[in-house]
């Protein structure tokens, strides 16, 4: 039985003071019993990384990173290396969202660089793959995903893959208020660990953990999360709420 993981994806929100409040009020809402049934991981961004992690470290929260670069370090300004987010307590690293693919031009070719480089620094990625409205209403949607779970995972062995996580979200479902039905979300995660087992086994591919992200809230997250290939979900807007959030993590 796979083990639940909600992550909060905070984006570029919240300052230090105000991701410290938001974690404190987090902290108040979830009791220790909650941890044996579902992982939490907070992704607040870098600046807040460290209090975050001051905050969260005798708790069973995990802390995780939105993105690293490939490189190790060097002149690459403005950018940020696994190290660093290591070396400031993240266990988890977001990989490959959407909005890191249409915004700042990343390819399925990066993130696998960057998988081999957060795995480097045993960092746990989440991996995100997803297909925008234009190429589901084409037909095509299925196989957008197929290609980039394939070429994410290019000379991944199997004893790696077992520590990645893969977040499916439809990129027309982020942030717009509409979310992938639990039908078409799980049908989505079947195909994913379809592709997996194709690529490496059966065994594989029943213990990767995917999870659904797209407008993931208190009143849709249960329906979700009770489809059989639905693990847990990535929470954007959500997670920014401490009762949202909270309630997220409940129903998981």
């Amino acid at each position: 039985m796979r083990k639940k993981l909600i992550a909060g994806n905070w984006k570029m929100n919240l300052n230090i003071e105000q991701s410290e409040k938001l974690t404190s009020l987090i902290l108040e809402k979830l009791n220790e019993d909650i941890f044996n049934k579902t992982d939490v991981v907070l992704c607040p961004p870098f600046t807040s990384l460290f209090n975050v992690h001051t905050l969260i470290k005798n708790s069973k929260i995990k802390l995780g990173a939105q993105n690293i670069h490939y490189k190790d370090e060097g002149a690459y300004t403005g950018e940020i290396s696994a190290s660093m987010i290591k070396s400031v307590g993240c266990e988890f690293v977001i990989l490959g969202h959407s909005e890191r693919r249409q915004y700042f031009y990343e390819t399925d070719e990066t993130v696998n660089l960057k998988i081999k480089k957060a795995l480097e620094f045993s960092l746990i990625p989440i991996v995100c793959v997803g297909e925008t409205i234009t190429e589901r209403e084409s037909g095509i949607h299925e196989t957008v995903v197929e290609n980039q779970v394939v070429n994410s995972l290019k000379d991944i062995s199997p004893d790696q893959l077992k520590n990645i996580i893969f977040a499916y979200e439809p990129v027309w479902a982020i942030g717009t208020g509409h979310t992938a039905t639990p039908i078409q979300a799980n049908s989505m995660h079947r195909k994913i660990r379809t592709v997996i087992e194709n690529l490496y086994s059966n065994d594989i591919a029943n213990t990767i953990k995917i999870l659904y992200g797209g407008s993931v809230n208190e009143k849709n997250s249960a329906d979700l999360f009770s489809q059989p290939d639905i693990d847990g979900g990535l929470v954007g807007g959500a997670s920014l709420k401490p009762d949202s959030f909270t309630e997220i993590i409940l129903s998981a």
